[in-house]
């Protein structure tokens, strides 16, 4: 079994700072991606494997760019599971929050780009090993070390590990951790589109920031315009938010504050997979946030943090995977460098 990789000490064994820490929790699992691009599920003549889940590609994001990053999530006691262990210990994540369920499989999910554009799911859980994480079996200490604490929605769709990720969200609350929300909407896991509503609504006003797409927007609300400030403003944002952000894809960001809001242009490229440009993004913001939670206070400061966060996606989507696509500081400076010139 892999083992836990612990940030605290570098390769010397001196202790590293980890207030800057940021724990994410929920999902991973083994997306299968079609060797060849722009096809159905069913006409893919073969399928590459990638490691993925929205909150465990943010965490090997952030340490990718040289951020302090653990998940905390399960997988089956298999094949699979050890080998997405491994694979956030090689990218220097602290794993020692996963679980290993002796009675459940990994996740697995296919998943397919068409040639119209729209991605096309195939979800293998029934149950998978990530939903019956036990609130018992939570790390408590790992989570009240963090200085940022990011979660998903699809943690919250079966118990136990509702209660689990409900309860997780307490004690990062209770320790002072700021929290950190991208619903990302999987409408498939969802008994209905109401539990889906219903269930992604029902931590909105715990969350201290949020990132939605406009996608999102449309759903959450029942259909209301996206770009409407008016209606982001007052259906989305609540009175204890910091930050909203809403992503529109090749067109950049919008954010909004209680005292200023704007949008952030993208950063052009050739697109070949845009599969974890979202996970790219919210790992990118929130590896310059941990480092300052001050910054989403000075406009100017925000506007530069998101700006490098747009060029993380923007590196993510010239190459295939998520994981594998996940970028260095060193590539997100050369595209900014590129772009400005």
């Amino acid at each position: 079994m892999a083992q836990p990789h612990n940030p605290s000490s570098d390769t010397n064994g001196k202790l590293k700072d980890n207030r800057s820490l940021v724990v994410c929790f929920g999902e991973m699992l083994i997306d299968f991606v079609p060797t060849v691009s722009g096809v159905s599920l069913a006409e893919a003549p073969a399928f590459a494997m990638a490691p993925g889940g929205a909150p465990a590609n943010v965490a090997v994001g952030i340490a990718r760019l040289g951020g302090s990053s653990a998940f905390i999530g399960k997988v089956g006691k298999d094949e699979f599971g050890f080998m997405l262990a491994d694979i956030l210990k090689q990218n220097k994540v602290d794993n020692s929050g996963m679980r290993f369920d002796t009675g459940a499989r990994t996740a697995l999910a296919f998943v397919t780009l068409r040639a119209d554009g729209e991605r096309e799911f195939l979800f293998f859980r029934n149950p998978s090993a990530d939903m019956l994480l036990h609130e018992s079996e939570l790390d408590k200490n790992l989570i009240e070390k963090a200085r940022i604490f990011h979660y998903g929605s699809i943690s919250l769709i079966d118990e136990p590990c509702r209660s689990a990720h409900i309860a997780a969200m307490k004690i990062a609350k209770d320790a002072g951790v700021f929290l950190s929300y991208d619903p990302n909407l999987r409408k498939q896991l969802w008994p209905s589109e109401k539990a889906a509503r219903d269930g992604i609504i029902s931590i909105w006003e715990q969350a201290d920031m949020i990132k939605v797409s406009e996608d999102e927007i449309t759903f959450l609300t029942g259909g209301d315009n996206p770009y409407d400030d008016n209606v982001v403003m007052k259906k989305l944002f609540h009175p204890n938010l910091k930050l909203l952000i809403v992503t529109e894809g090749s067109e950049g960001c919008r954010y909004y504050t209680r005292t200023f809001k704007g949008r952030i242009g993208s950063v052009k490229v050739k697109p070949v997979d845009t599969t974890g440009a979202g996970d790219a993004f919210v790992g990118g913001f929130l590896n310059s946030l941990a480092s300052d939670l001050n910054l989403i206070k000075d406009e100017e400061r925000l506007r530069e943090a998101l700006h490098f966060a747009n060029a993380c996606g923007a590196v993510t989507v010239t190459k295939r995977g998520a994981i594998p696509g996940l970028p260095t500081r060193e590539e997100v400076l050369q595209i900014l460098l590129k772009a400005s010139g």
